[in-house]
């Protein structure tokens, strides 16, 4: 009943002022004194022309908006609703004249047009006047302390929504910003109080209970240089997620969270060609091996979003294959999954699951990635990684596959660990395969991805909850991160790009300090590294690199259509190496044990040092030595 009141009230307010503009325009072209004449010609258009103002107000929607929080958007609909409503009234004027001669002077029209802006616009702003003179001086300022990081965009919608909605719990005292050209002023009311530098001295001064990072397009640098600051205080500290988490450019209090280890690094927010993806995956039979894990899971949940004909989970891991199956259908109940409980090492299940299901796409995750496990055993990571992804590949050939996209890793460039080693060798398997096939294959490379099984950061976070020790194995110690879904995003837009044989390297933003990572991590718990926390430097673990590599040096890279893939430059492959060796697979002549293992590598990677391997050979050549027998096929080992 309120509303319709409502619109009754703005109805009646606006028969009135488009009324009285009409007559002012009249009185301000006669200079006070109306012709007869012309009053009457007002008498008797006032009515039609009201109506023809009503009905385009209500085509515009100006009955339809809360004025309360009227702006620039609404004053322009304003323009065009007047405006609109003038052609009309102009164009029935013409056509209701006599004698060749307007029933009112055209000059009236035009001050009738500014009048109506005027007094419509007015009428409707005056609703916003009240709203915020009521918030901001009849409300004594009480509530939270509140200071805002980032005097930009995102800052302003963030303070406008605390203002609008929570004036009396939360008190916006001011911004920071490292423009100097905002020092000093206000904004929206608020002032612009000094940069990160003041930030502690602002938080003793005004008492500030909560600082609010809104700068959603700030490097990770950025974001961990501001955060290191803001610990300095005792102020609650907490974020406004990135720019494309802000829908239609309003920002809400319930994106402001924690800060989050992901702001940390601090990336840009990818963005992805949909087109492009829906023409390969849409409608098509699409395969993810090791889709239980957490990039395979990933690939998953992004690909339903692309409508395949059907999606098939194969993994070694039944549990992995029920979660993910269970968790799709559930929020995807039409879709046709098949879930396979199958190991990519199996040659004749795979090749089975391709003659029955003919997948078009595939992406293969399955693969054992724990380094300091594999240098353990290592004859179980060339079973995976290499004979597991040729017994994949080649069955992709045979059955006639669109696409086989391996996922690799930056391990994979001059490695010093086997599953780094092993992954190398699988990407020159596929490249073999994809001089001779009609499918094309893709490697795509990528570093470290936040949250999943086995990285570091569940672990610190892990040894945090127990009371520490953080374990970092060196302090010098570097690493390229994604987050999970970004990754998988890149993975799938390089798929499309793919023609065939590309390596793939994704742009993984700025390098992180382990150390570093542990001190945030410990400090976005609310605890003071050194202190509440101690971080233990274990030493570096067998296969472990202090920075890892995208790229070797004779790769080089060039670029793609997308601002985040670049594509490496093949190398020369060792094809009657790699055609023997396919033979060894196929007659299950595999290394069997790490000896074994050292010297199949090596064949592939000359300069790939394994010491077990390295110290039988040294233990060879004494023997050969104490036989008397000279060795004359040394390989020279790094």
């Amino acid at each position: 009943m309120f509303k319709v009141g409502k619109l009754f009230f703005l109805i009646a307010v606006d028969i009135v002022l488009v009324n009285v503009a009409l007559y002012a325009a009249l009185l301000i072209r006669f200079d006070g004194a109306i012709p007869e004449e012309f009053l009457n010609s007002f008498y008797n258009l006032a009515p039609v022309f009201t109506l023809v103002f009503l009905g385009c107000f209500y085509f515009f929607g100006l009955y339809k908006r809360l004025w309360q929080y009227a702006s620039i958007g609404e004053l322009v609909i304003i323009v065009g609703a007047v405006t609109a409503g003038t052609v009309v009234n102009i164009s029935l004027a013409y056509f209701l004249m006599e004698g060749g001669t307007f029933p009112l002077p055209r000059g009236v029209f035009v001050l009738s047009w500014a009048l109506n802006i005027i007094l419509i616009g007015g009428s409707r702003l005056s609703w916003r006047l009240f709203r915020d003179y009521k918030f901001n001086y009849q409300h004594p300022r009480g509530g939270k302390p509140v200071l805002i990081v980032g005097a930009g965009d995102a800052g302003v919608l963030v303070a406008k929504e605390l203002k609008n909605h929570f004036s009396s719990k939360i008190n916006v005292v001011g911004f920071v910003d490292d423009d100097p050209g905002k020092r000093n002023l206000k904004i929206i009311g608020i002032p612009v109080l000094g940069d990160r530098n003041d930030i502690p001295d602002l938080v003793d001064k005004h008492g500030i209970l909560e600082i609010i990072m809104a700068i959603p397009s700030a490097k990770g640098k950025t974001i961990r240089e501001i955060v290191e600051i803001c610990r300095q205080t005792k102020a609650e500290v907490k974020i406004l997620p990135g720019m494309f988490e802000l829908i239609d450019g309003h920002a809400t209090v319930n994106q402001i969270r924690e800060v989050q280890v992901e702001d940390l690094l601090g990336r840009p927010p990818v963005k992805v060609d949909l087109a492009e993806i829906s023409g390969y995956l849409n409608d098509q039979v699409v395969m993810v091996t090791g889709a239980g894990g957490s990039i395979g899971s990933e690939l998953c949940r992004q690909v339903v979003g692309f409508s395949p004909k059907q999606l098939l989970l194969l993994d070694n891991c039944e549990n992995n294959v029920y979660d993910i199956e269970m968790e799709l259908k559930k929020d995807n109940p039409q879709l046709n999954i098949c879930p396979l409980v199958k190991d990519v090492r199996d040659r004749k299940a795979i090749e089975q699951v391709f003659e029955l299901y003919k997948p078009a796409v595939i992406f293969h995750a399955a693969a054992h990635k724990h380094v300091p496990l594999m240098e353990n055993n290592p004859e179980e990571a060339v079973k995976n990684n290499v004979m597991g992804t040729y017994n994949v590949a080649r069955a992709a050939d045979l059955h006639g596959a669109e696409k086989f996209v391996l996922i690799s890793t930056d391990k994979a460039v001059n490695p010093t660990s086997v599953m780094g080693a092993t992954k190398r060798v699988a990407e020159m398997f596929i490249q073999h395969l994809d001089k001779t096939s009609s499918t094309g294959y893709v490697a795509v490379r990528f570093g470290n991805v936040l949250a999943s099984r086995g990285s570091v950061i569940p672990l610190f976070k892990k040894q945090i909850a127990s009371g520490g020790p953080v374990t970092v194995t060196h302090p010098d110690m570097v690493r390229y991160f994604m987050i999970i879904p970004e990754a998988v995003q890149l993975v799938i837009q390089a798929g499309a790009m793919a023609k065939g044989g590309e390596i793939f390297v994704l742009d993984m933003g700025e390098p992180v300090k382990i150390m570093d990572l542990a001190k945030s991590l410990i400090r976005l718990s609310g605890l003071e590294p050194g202190q509440d926390i101690e971080i233990a430097v274990t030493g570096m673990r067998p296969g472990e690199k202090l920075y890892e590599e995208l790229l070797t040096a004779e790769e080089g890279v060039n670029n793609t259509s997308h601002e985040c893939i670049f594509v490496a430059r093949p190398n020369n492959l060792n094809q009657a190496l790699i055609e023997e060796t396919i033979g060894n697979i196929a007659a299950g002549r595999l290394p069997q044990n790490k000896h074994e293992t050292g010297l199949f590598l090596q064949k592939f990677i000359p300069g790939f040092y394994i010491w077990e391997a390295e110290k039988a050979k040294k233990a060879e050549k004494r023997e050969q030595a104490a036989l008397g027998v000279e060795d004359l096929t040394e390989t020279k080992c790094c």
